[in-house]
């Protein structure tokens, strides 16, 4: 399993994560090992409230992979991390929600229409803007860069979004009290 990590898988959560779009997905069911990896790597995850996110290796003799460990330490702590890890517990959709793992759990039978929906209001948006932004948030997620250094990154981001078509047509659609129509340049 460690060749298909390193040789096909890692690469894969690397392209996602660093895709120049926001990216969504929508979980239903189990998500453990390479499907919880696919998960991470998403911008913006939208799960069923019966979904279950865990770590059941314990009984395969094998740990938790594909940046589990790294969510899980960052988002819940390395107690409760351990905890999953040992036991094998499982957490519901809705409780991994409350619990800061992922953007939002509802039924089962809505997430995928939620996600499509989200998903096509942010093609539609001002792209460039929504890059600059997932830059600096992996910025402060993969560096832990401080408060003044996330200002100054919004800052130089804001100077050079002023240059696009889709900030000039926000601030007209804000001053005309219209609504925006980007183009994503």
């Amino acid at each position: 399993m460690t060749g298909y990590l390193e040789g096909l898988l890692t690469p894969l959560l690397r392209r996602i994560a660093a895709f120049p779009a926001p990216t969504f997905a929508a979980a239903h069911g189990a998500c453990l090992g390479v499907g919880l990896g696919l998960l991470i790597a998403t911008d913006v995850v939208y799960v069923a409230d019966t979904a279950k996110i865990g770590s059941p290796f314990a009984g395969l003799g094998a740990t938790l992979d594909s940046g589990g460990h790294a969510l899980f330490v960052e988002r819940l702590g390395a107690h409760r991390t351990l905890d999953l890890v040992y036991t094998g517990g499982m957490l519901s959709g809705e409780e991994a929600v409350r619990l800061g793992l992922f953007s939002r759990s509802m039924l089962a039978g809505e997430v995928q229409d939620a996600v499509d929906t989200a998903a096509r209001a942010a093609a539609s948006g001002p792209t460039a803007a929504f890059l600059a932004s997932k830059r600096i948030v992996a910025r402060l997620r993969d560096e832990r860069a401080g408060l003044w250094e996330a200002v100054a990154a919004e800052n130089a981001a804001q100077a050079a979004l002023r240059d696009t078509d889709d900030y000039r047509e926000g601030f007209a659609a804000f001053q005309a009290k219209r609504r925006p129509v980007f183009h994503g340049h």
